[in-house]
């Protein structure tokens, strides 16, 4: 009957159980954490355990390849698209921070970033993130994003996305809004980066290309982590199940260390 359950769900269906069964049983959850439900359950996940299907970092050839085949669009969700995918990437952002979840009853409107907290200058623009996933207290975050020399320019794909944003809904509250007016849900974003790439490449790309690119660059893994507003314990969880983001941070501190041996 329980064929079709995956292990790695089995202590969530448990979860579920014990809050259900909690006012008729108060030990419950003392059974559940029992050592011979806990290696049960470990022993479980090694027997019938399947592989984590990992997307790919998004790379930053892979946003050249968008970048090229939009160049020629003004279309107001062409630019929302790629101001989202150079934030993204940029500001490490969870795909959940711009967009709705698809399933209605999840949306909640406090979590949108407004219009009104956003600031641009010459060199960076910015804005207040009301929460995230690491954030415990809800204090949110001010999210800024730099300018950069390049054809990637976060900056200017923003700059051009806000324009016409707010030429055509200078009352809204949202930041992010589609020509329809209405909020970008998950699913809008993932079916327009399928026109590109196929199913390896999601929503979680673009935070983990973020990080491997500034990793490649040799910034401290205390900025990058910064930078994306993770916890320090779900920052090394974050590491070890990224390998390339491990092995970016490996070759870049490596290279300081030979340059550094190199010029004593």
């Amino acid at each position: 009957m329980c064929h079709h359950i995956k292990p790695k769900s089995v202590g969530t269906y448990l979860s579920g159980i014990c809050n259900q069964l909690e006012p008729y049983f108060p030990r419950i959850r003392e059974f559940r954490n029992s050592a011979l439900v806990s290696r049960t359950l470990a022993g479980c996940l090694r027997l019938r355990g399947s592989p984590t299907n990992r997307k790919h970092a998004l790379t930053l050839e892979d946003i050249d390849v968008i970048l090229i085949a939009l160049a020629s669009s003004s279309g107001h969700d062409d630019l929302l698209f790629i101001a989202q995918l150079l934030t993204g990437f940029f500001a490490l952002h969870r795909l959940g921070e711009m967009t709705y979840p698809d399933q209605v009853d999840l949306r909640d409107p406090r979590k949108i970033v407004r219009r009104i907290s956003v600031h641009v200058s010459p060199d960076a623009y910015q804005y207040f993130l009301p929460s995230h996933k690491a954030d415990k207290l809800f204090e949110g975050n001010i999210v800024i994003v730099p300018r950069n020399a390049s054809r990637r320019d976060p900056w200017l794909a923003f700059t051009s996305y806000l324009h016409s944003r707010d030429h055509l809904f200078p009352f809204s509250t949202a930041l992010w809004l589609r020509a329809n007016g209405t909020i970008p849900t998950r699913s809008w974003f993932i079916t327009r980066l399928r026109r590109f790439f196929d199913a390896s490449i999601a929503g979680q790309s673009l935070r983990a290309g973020g990080a491997t690119s500034l990793a490649s660059n040799g910034v401290a893994p205390s900025i990058i982590q910064g930078i994306g507003r993770w916890t320090s314990e779900s920052f090394r969880v974050y590491i070890r199940k990224n390998p390339v983001l491990l092995q970016a941070l490996l070759f870049a501190r490596s290279s300081r260390a030979e340059s550094t041996y190199i010029h004593d």
